[in-house]
């Protein structure tokens, strides 16, 4: 059988879909951060911090009917440096995922955050994502180790309903019980730590993974 010239066998793959496309480390196939319009805007009070000491030139961050909508390029922590949680508090925050990203991204809060504009940054941050999973993890400078194993499916995480779009009510409770941290989704605990393993003394605030479109309302933290 006659060979095919290099350039028909390559456009043969191609349309069969055996060319592999691009991939990042985790074996995904590649995502860049997004360019966003308008970005590099913060509503007044808040300051933002993004993963991997990126730039906010991609990040978009409005005030919105009665909350902030939140628009990335990278995966960012938002918060208001007054906004602490030392002692017993909870803080609570319903986000909105307006559609389905293109990998499973996780959105929440974070919690005993702590030199967040330095290189010694530290919090620990609770994340729901449009699998239907959450997830529990501590950073540490630019590591970040394990609370949770892995991202936990749970019937509480809403999945995006038929137009793409999921609400969940995110909680971390460590005013009702002092002894304990108790996580919540949707008013359902998920996860109880003790208190005496998790020192949540810090700055309160938002974690939104990258490429995601967020609306978020009532974020508080009562003490």
């Amino acid at each position: 059988m006659r060979a095919l010239p290099v350039i028909t066998l390559f456009l043969a793959l191609t349309s069969t879909g055996w060319a592999q496309k691009p991939q990042d480390s985790t074996g995904h196939e590649a995502d860049p951060d997004h360019a966003v319009q308008g970005g590099g805007t913060l509503p007044q009070g808040w300051s933002a911090r993004a993963d991997k000491n990126a730039e906010l030139t991609n990040v978009r961050v409005a005030p919105m009917g009665s909350g902030i909508h939140v628009t990335l390029g990278p995966a960012i922590v938002l918060y208001k440096a007054s906004t602490d949680g030392k002692g017993p508090f909870h803080t609570l925050a319903t986000f909105t995922q307006t559609k389905p990203a293109k990998h499973p991204e996780g959105y929440g809060l974070f919690a005993g955050g702590r030199a967040l504009d330095g290189a010694a940054q530290s919090y620990v941050y609770f994340l729901v994502r449009q699998d239907g999973s959450y997830l529990i993890k501590r950073r540490d400078g630019e590591n970040t180790s394990a609370i949770t194993k892995g991202w936990i499916p749970d019937p509480a995480v809403k999945k995006p309903d038929a137009k793409g779009s999921a609400t969940n009510l995110l909680e971390i409770d460590h005013k009702r019980d002092p002894s304990k941290v108790v996580f919540m989704v949707n008013s359902k605990p998920v996860y109880t730590a003790d208190t005496k393993t998790m020192n949540l003394d810090g700055i309160v605030g938002l974690r939104v993974n990258h490429n995601l479109d967020v609306h978020v309302e009532g974020f508080a933290v009562h003490r």
